[in-house]
């Protein structure tokens, strides 16, 4: 049982975490996760096209970003590269580490949907007078993208949970707002299990979002078969 002091405590800071929410771990999401697309496109368009060179060099980006931990690549960026001069805000460092990390995992799940397109929409675009880049982005690509949803949804969903870790730069976003007031109030528990329970609720309505579009989806797939 809550005791009084703990209710005002927990009733006190809810809106607390949840304006940082909405101000810093969403924005941040939102923002990286957008970036992280980008990339995801061109690196797996790179490797479909199968340039060599280029792809060589997609390859390697990949093995870094996923062959490290997300932790150690904040720190690289943020403390590690001011050694060498390169200065960055906590906010744009953060933007910078997600974006490069959530880019080399989504660059393989839309890849592997952009090889799970047929051959023949591609033949079939070039004989229809499409060039090679029109029949991949008015054929081939909305395609992969529609197989690659739940798999890039659930991407997205992590990264809102991942975004914790930029509390470990500074960045203010949820989290490091926690340990704030857990500084001031030494109620760990019932803070951080408060935390937890509002990137709870962003999670289960992202979850929700995800299962309308991927019903949506499914209808328009079903409509132009």
């Amino acid at each position: 049982m809550f005791s009084g002091r703990l209710w005002n405590i927990f009733i006190d800071s809810f809106p607390k975490m949840l304006l940082r929410a909405l101000t810093g771990t969403i924005p941040l999401t939102v923002i990286a996760f957008a970036l992280a697309m980008v990339i995801a496109v061109v690196v797996a368009l790179v490797q479909f096209a199968n340039v060599k060179v280029l792809k060589s060099f997609c390859r390697f980006y990949i093995w870094i970003f996923r062959g490290t931990p997300l932790l150690v690549q904040l720190y690289i960026v943020f403390f590690g590269l001011s050694k060498i001069g390169i200065l960055l805000d906590p906010f744009p460092a953060a933007v910078i580490v997600f974006s490069l990390n959530e880019g080399a995992y989504c660059a393989e799940t839309v890849r592997a949907s952009l090889e799970s397109v047929p051959a023949g929409q591609l033949e079939a675009g070039q004989c229809a007078g499409l060039s090679y880049l029109q029949t991949i982005f008015r054929i081939v690509l909305p395609q992969a993208m529609r197989t690659a949803f739940p798999s890039l949804f659930n991407s997205l969903i992590s990264m809102v949970k991942d975004t914790s870790l930029s509390s470990c730069i500074t960045v203010p976003e949820m989290l490091q707002t926690t340990k704030q007031i857990v500084a001031v109030t030494y109620e760990s528990l019932l803070l951080y299990a408060e935390v937890g329970l509002i990137y709870l609720i962003i999670s289960t309505i992202l979850t929700k979002l995800q299962s309308i579009g991927e019903k949506k989806l499914n209808f328009y797939g079903r409509k132009e078969g």
